[in-house]
């Protein structure tokens, strides 16, 4: 079984901590191909709520055949050893294939391999709100400022990819309101008019 693991907040609709809307996230899934299975979690969500449900959701991809999880992860040995151990519990290995690389040249070739993606999420600690709903672009990158990861990796930012060598097709999206919520600014992206009748 090969599919894509993503926690959905109940309350929203919304992938949880990037606010991107589930009808993007349907459209994602079918121009990569892949099923979807979706945590629900509720807003707020308490720690022992979601290591419960995706406990249990990682045992039912056991269930289901899943010998190995694929994570993006790039250099937060915390996040790695956590991911492990949650995965080691139901007899899961995790498979970490771009740690360790340098993030400057991760993002550039990222850029340059056609991955088109936003910014939807931006922590205001790291960013100003205008870097919500930017494309992830070679300007935005000379835009960053000093302490920034190029690839958010401590949270600076989240993205939304629209586009790129691993979708069967573009999503046309539309940019509607930046809101800041809780030390965040969320720019708030939906399917372009007609996107959906393809």
């Amino acid at each position: 079984m090969v599919g894509a693991l993503t926690t959905v907040t109940e309350t929203f609709a919304r992938v949880s901590m990037h606010g991107v809307r589930e009808e993007i996230l349907h459209a994602q899934l079918a121009a990569a191909g892949l099923p979807g299975a979706f945590v629900p979690i509720p807003f707020p969500c308490p720690n022992e709520i979601y290591e419960a449900r995706m406990a249990a959701a990682i045992a039912e991809a056991k269930s289901a055949g899943v010998t190995h999880m694929i994570f993006g992860d790039l250099f937060l040995e915390d996040v790695r050893a956590y991911r492990e151990a949650r995965l080691a519990d139901a007899g899961i290995t995790g498979v970490f294939p771009l740690w360790g690389r340098p993030t400057d040249a991760l993002a550039r070739d990222m850029i340059a391999s056609g991955l088109e993606t936003r910014l939807v999420c931006v922590d205001l600690a790291a960013l100003p709100p205008t870097f919500a709903g930017r494309s992830f672009d070679d300007a935005l990158l000379a835009d960053l400022p000093a302490g920034v990861d190029p690839c958010g990796e401590r949270g600076e930012f989240h993205t939304c990819v629209t586009g790129g060598p691993m979708f069967s097709r573009a999503i046309p999206v539309e940019a509607g309101e930046t809101v800041e919520r809780e030390g965040f600014a969320f720019a708030d992206l939906r399917l372009a008019a007609g996107a959906g009748e393809r």
